[in-house]
């Protein structure tokens, strides 16, 4: 697993460079689902500090067993209305958020003793059916609803675009993203990240601006086999 870390942090190198973009401004997200903790503590020893879950059930028990080390944790998954409130107070960030009523038993649970919960408004930027996220056309809607709430911090975008092999291809749906979330900030929101990119788009990403890369192949090898 060392090898594919620095793997894939060779690649963020490259991309940047390739990409003019400036070094260390693409945060590394490892994206552990179904990962044990040995893992987890094992990339952490190389330094990774961000590390992405998308099961509640799954990352409690992770985030206890590896409460010893200055971790970062960021919510991946689809929010279910009854682990809002658990999400809300363990996870440092939320990339996933999209709609008004999750937003606010978010805010409603972050405990105040706690910074503001981190939030990236996940978008559905291919219109698929099949895909969670808001529509672009209700994003600024969204945003301004999520800006208001004391406990949340807006920070940006997130989207997991359709699958496409082509590099260009790749492109063409963060692109979308990148050019809705400057439309956002000239509007006023003071949003600095855009979380898009992962295994097999991470150069793409790169290229269109991502701030945050989730990956989980890439240094995990194959995900195991839930069962």
């Amino acid at each position: 697993m060392d090898a594919r870390w620095w793997a894939v942090q060779e690649r963020l190198r490259v991309a940047q460079e390739r990409f003019g973009r400036p070094p260390g401004s693409v945060v590394l997200l490892a994206a552990s689902k179904a990962q044990p903790v040995e893992h987890i503590r094992q990339l952490a020893a190389l330094g990774q500090r961000a590390f992405g879950e998308n099961y509640l059930q799954e990352a409690c028990p992770k985030m206890d067993a590896c409460a010893d080390l200055d971790l970062e944790w960021h919510f991946i998954g689809a929010i279910q209305g009854n682990k809002a409130a658990q999400v809300a107070c363990r996870f440092d960030w939320v990339h996933t958020l999209a709609s008004q009523q999750t937003a606010l038993r978010l805010a409603a649970a972050r405990p105040p003793a706690l910074p503001p919960l981190n939030v990236c408004l996940q978008v559905n930027i291919d219109a698929e059916p099949s895909k969670a996220g808001v529509a672009p056309v209700a994003v600024a809607d969204l945003a301004r609803a999520v800006a208001g709430l004391p406990q949340l911090r807006l920070r940006g975008l997130m989207a997991v675009p359709a699958p496409a092999s082509d590099f260009q291809d790749q492109r063409r749906p963060l692109r979308a993203l990148r050019e809705l979330w400057l439309e956002l900030r000239g509007q006023g929101f003071e949003l600095d990240t855009l979380s898009m990119g992962m295994s097999g788009d991470l150069e793409a990403a790169v290229a269109e601006g991502a701030t945050i890369v989730r990956i989980g192949t890439a240094l995990f090898g194959p995900r195991p086999t839930r069962h």
